[in-house]
Order: structure tokens, then C-alpha cells, then sequence
């Protein structure tokens, strides 16, 4: 497999730090609100990569923090945490808000998404004192200065290769870029501990060395990735945004502290648009995955919309794209109930695998898993299923293989969690009994009982199509 790594700028091959399993971390949500689904395109590409190493039977440990604490409105420093904005907003606690989004969260992401739960699904506040130990440590190698009633800082100056992921220009940097807060010596300086105001009680914050406050958004990511996954893994994902600050102050952090490589590689998802727009609550063009079930639509159609554009290009949403994306989910079901209506036998598997016409089925399950571990070409992955499937279209159904088009469902399913097969089970015995009466009144050319029993087909969701070999049934 070979990925494009943003540290090195080309692709790299994927090799295991130890030889056996990849270690990689995922930066996770912010909780102090909705999540919107510009929230979840990162997390969909990443789900894949994970799917598609396992299915290789490559041993995965993923890690994704939760930020219930830190995280700042700007990246100067100077703003408000944004899980206190949050609190204030809805008139609750952080920690209300935190639990709050948290659900919401994990409930979009395991049950209506269907993505694979990370073996470390780790809280910022369960690792307050695994963070202040981190930057104790970082403290004791002389690296940070305080500045009074504000917090401890990092002293970039001290890195020669400070910047090297986004391949920063430091000295060259506009006056003030970064600089707000006053007392820092350098403006690409960051805190790591902020202390609390004195005139007023935060529902998030802890005693430490330096005074009461809380950890710094770029120490949370550190700290967990070492105590999950050790000093040095072999993926760090996130998006493109985190690129200039908070990837770069993480691996000044990390590298400082245990003098080793952060990370082997790093991958970096581009964002999505909606209309061609940026979100904003301004422009009153925020959509989440409940405005999309709400409309009708699957949240698998919402995951196909996402993959058909490849990771690091930048997406844009429209009602239009999510209706054409549906509309192959859908297409792609039909082809999936196919697997219950053909029969393979032991003496033909290979000569229908072979023949002009027909499809090899096997063939296009290796070529997909090519595509993926090829910088994860989900486009490309994509219109080779199509192509597969559309050699279909004219096969008889006593022409296809039934077990090359099994593999091939699993391996979608697999890897791309479409869920093709179980939204598609076998017909109820009632719906088989109607389909052969059906069947019954055409061979009679009684039309007006077929189109009756049509119709009955249809109000139960299913779909029939005529064809040579006979009718065809798929979900509607």
C-alpha cells in the first residue's frame, strides 16, 4: 500500500514500524455542538484505510482522541475554549455539554454511519494528569517559559525543523501572525497549559505544577497517542486545516519530548463545500445527517457522495449530488439482491467466470482492492464497481457466477461499509408466492392480474423487471 505522505510530499509505502501492526491516530471531534457532515468526511475516508488493511489481514490499533477540553476559538491562543462557549450558549456545564454531544456523536458514527469503532476511543479529560506529566516533562528539557496569567508556552526557536509538515516559512512569516497573546517570544510559539482566570471559576480545569488550568488542545493529541500507541506510530490522520498548527505543534512536542519520529506518515482529507460554499451558521447552510434522513435519504448514499471524490481533493455538496449517489446506492442493491435469485453449480463456476458477456466477478474483487491501496482511490474503486456491475445488465441469470458476484459484495461491504447485503435479504415466502403468480398470469397472458400483483409488489418495495431469463426482483 502506498499513501501520500504530507511530511514527504509524495507517496510512501506502508511499512509497519515493527513489522506486523500499524499504529495510527485519528484526530476526533470537538463536542460542543452539532456535528455537521463536514465533520464526518475525514472520519469516512479513515474508516476505509482501517477496513481495508484489515481485510489484507494487516493488524491495525487505531486511537481517536475526544476533545472535551482546550480547544481554543483561534489558534492564536488568545481565544475561548470552546467548550466553554458551548456551556454558555445552552446555559449547562461543559461537562453537560460534553455528554451531550458525545452521544450524539457516537450515535452518528457506529449506528448511522456504520463506521468502525477505534480500539481507543479516548476522552482529553480521562488523561488530565498523563497530560500534565507530558508537559512536565517537556518543562524539565528547558522548553517552555510562562507568561504570567496566562499560561506555560512552548519555545519554538529552541526546534530547527520547527514547521517541517507544512513546510513553513517561520522567518518569513507576516508580524503578528499568531502572536496575540502578549509575553510570547516568538510567533509561532503555543501553550500547553493555560491557566484558569482569576476572577472566575471554569467547570473544566485542574491543580498543576505551574497553577490551576487546563491542558493546551496540541497536548491532548500527543499525550494520548504516546500512552495508546507508544513514541512513535506509523499514521497520524486529520484534516487539511490542522496542517500549519496543530499537526505542526504536535510533532514539535512529541519529538522534543522522546527525541524519536512522531509519525511515519501523515494524511490529510480535504474539506467539503456546500454549493460551492464554505458552512457557516451565517450562511445558514449547515446540514447534518439528520437533514438528510430527514429528507429521505440514506446515510450510505451520504457515505458514496463522499468516496467518489478522492480524499485529498476538495468536495462540494449539493442535493443533486446526494440524489445521484443514491441513485447508485440504489442501482448497486439491485445488483446485490441478484445474489439470491442465481444458482451456481459445481461443473460451470468457471466456464461463466470465463465467458464474453458475463463479468469476471473475482477478478474485479482483487482490481478494487489494487485501486484502494493505491493512495485510497476511492474514485477509481468506485467506477470499477460500476464497470463490474454493468456487465450484469444483459447476463442471464443463469450465466453469472454467483459466487464471484458473493465475493465481490463482501469485499464492497468489507471495505467500504455500504452495507450492500444486508440492505438486501432474500424475499419473505409471501413476496416469492406473489412473484410466481405473477409469473403464472404473463404465461396466460392474463395482463391485468400480473399488473395487479405488480402493484401489490410495489407498495411491499419491491421492483420487478421482465427479462429473457424471467423476472428479475429488486428493492425499490
Amino acid at each position: 500500500m502506498k499513501l501520500h505522505n504530507t511530511l514527504t510530499r509524495h507517496k510512501d509505502k506502508l511499512q509497519p514500524l515493527d513489522g506486523r501492526t500499524v499504529r495510527m491516530y485519528t484526530c476526533g471531534l470537538t463536542v460542543y455542538s452539532q456535528p455537521h457532515i463536514g465533520n464526518w468526511v475525514g472520519y469516512i475516508y479513515w474508516d476505509v484505510l482501517v477496513r481495508l488493511l484489515r481485510w489484507q489481514d494487516i493488524s491495525v490499533i487505531r486511537t481517536q482522541n475526544i476533545t472535551d477540553v482546550g480547544h481554543l476559538t483561534s489558534d492564536d491562543d488568545n481565544g475561548e475554549d470552546k467548550m466553554e462557549k458551548g456551556a454558555r450558549r445552552e446555559g449547562k456545564t461543559a461537562w453537560d455539554i460534553a455528554e451531550q454531544y458525545i452521544a450524539i456523536a457516537e450515535h452518528e458514527a457506529y449506528e448511522v454511519l456504520k463506521l468502525v469503532r477505534p480500539d481507543h476511543l479516548v476522552r482529553a479529560t480521562d488523561y488530565i494528569q498523563q497530560q500534565i506529566d507530558f508537559a512536565r516533562g517537556l518543562d524539565e528539557k528547558g522548553l517552555l517559559y510562562k507568561i504570567d496569567g496566562d499560561g506555560m508556552y512552548f519555545d519554538t526557536s529552541r526546534l530547527p525543523d520547527y514547521g517541517k509538515l507544512a513546510r513553513l516559512d517561520v522567518a518569513g512569516l507576516e508580524a503578528g501572525a499568531r502572536v496575540s497573546v502578549e509575553g510570547k517570544r516568538n510567533i509561532t510559539d503555543f501553550a500547553v497549559w493555560k491557566f484558569s482566570p482569576t476572577n472566575t471559576k471554569r467547570d473544566m480545569e485542574w491543580d498543576s505544577p505551574w497553577g490551576v488550568g487546563f491542558p493546551g488542545w496540541h497536548l491532548e493529541c500527543s499525550t494520548i497517542a504516546r500512552e495508546t500507541l507508544g513514541d512513535s506510530i506509523d499514521i497520524h490522520t486529520g484534516g487539511i486545516d490542522h496542517i500549519p498548527v496543530h499537526h505542526t505543534n504536535e510533532i514539535a512536542q512529541s519529538e522534543s519530548l522522546t527525541r524519536r519520529q512522531f509519525s511515519q506518515i501523515w494524511l490529510h482529507n480535504n474539506h467539503i463545500k456546500v454549493d460551492g460554499r464554505k458552512m457557516s451558521k451565517s450562511l445558514g447552510n449547515i446540514i447534518t445527517l439528520t437533514d438528510i434522513t430527514a429528507r429521505g435519504f440514506s446515510p450510505m448514499a451520504f457515505k458514496l457522495a463522499i468516496l467518489s471524490k478522492h480524499y485529498q481533493t476538495e468536495g462540494n455538496f449539493t442535493w443533486e449530488i446526494l440524489e445521484a449517489a443514491q441513485a447508485r446506492l440504489d442501482h448497486w442493491r439491485g445488483y446485490a439482491a441478484l445474489r439470491h435469485q442465481t444458482h451456481d453449480t459445481l461443473d460451470d463456476d468457471d466456464e461463466k467466470d470465463e465467458q464474453e458477456g458475463t463479468v469476471s466477478l473475482l477478478a474485479a474483487r482483487q482490481a478494487l482492492v489494487e485501486k484502494l491501496n493505491d493512495n485510497l482511490d476511492t474514485p477509481g474503486a468506485l467506477a470499477l464497481i460500476d464497470e463490474a456491475f454493468s456487465r450484469l445488465d444483459h447476463a442471464p441469470l443463469e450465466k453469472i457466477h454467483r459466487g464471484g458476484l458473493l465475493q465481490l459484495l463482501e469485499v464492497i461491504d468489507e471495505v467500504l461499509g455500504l452495507g450492500l447485503m444486508d440492505g438486501t435479504p432474500d424475499i419473505d415466502d409471501e413476496v416469492k408466492r406473489l412473484i410466481l403468480e405473477r409469473q403464472q398470469a404473463r404465461r396466460a397472458k392474463n395482463w391485468q392480474t400480473a399488473d395487479d400483483i405488480r402493484a401489490q409488489l410495489d407498495e411491499k418495495g419491491i421492483a420487478l423487471r421482465d427479462t429473457p431469463s424471467g423476472q428479475v426482483w429488486s428493492y425499490r
